[in-house]
């Protein structure tokens, strides 16, 4: 079953400038990251750019309402994501447990609803 590991945390922190010499993606995700495919279970996955750099679109009466960012007033924002394909939300979870974004922040599991191909 597909599930989304949607990554939440402070924005501001994490879009902060990397020290001099610092990598620019953490070695903790690095490995995390080759844990997943070395594992075989990882479809896809992203950071996400800041929420300055998009918007949010509302369509109301027929009309459409667009709010660009930052847009959205929570203490974390959504900033990236991984998709796997693991047989049960257990092992779903345990994943996200290993999430080094879980030390800081918020790993929202979501499963996919079933497709046609599913």
């Amino acid at each position: 079953m597909k599930y989304m590991l949607l990554i939440h945390g402070d924005e501001a922190s994490a879009n902060a400038e990397p020290p001099a010499g610092a990598p620019p993606v953490s070695p903790e995700f690095v490995a995390y990251t080759e844990a997943l495919v070395k594992a075989g279970v990882m479809l896809g996955g992203e950071r996400l750019r800041p929420t300055k750099a998009g918007a949010r679109v509302r369509v109301r009466d027929g009309k459409s309402v667009v709010l660009d960012g930052p847009y959205s007033e929570t203490r974390e924002q959504l900033g990236g994501y991984y998709l796997i394909d693991v047989p049960s939300l257990a092992e779903a979870i345990s994943w996200a447990e290993r999430c080094p974004a879980a030390k800081y922040g918020t790993v929202d599991v979501r499963p996919l609803m079933p497709g046609r191909d599913d």
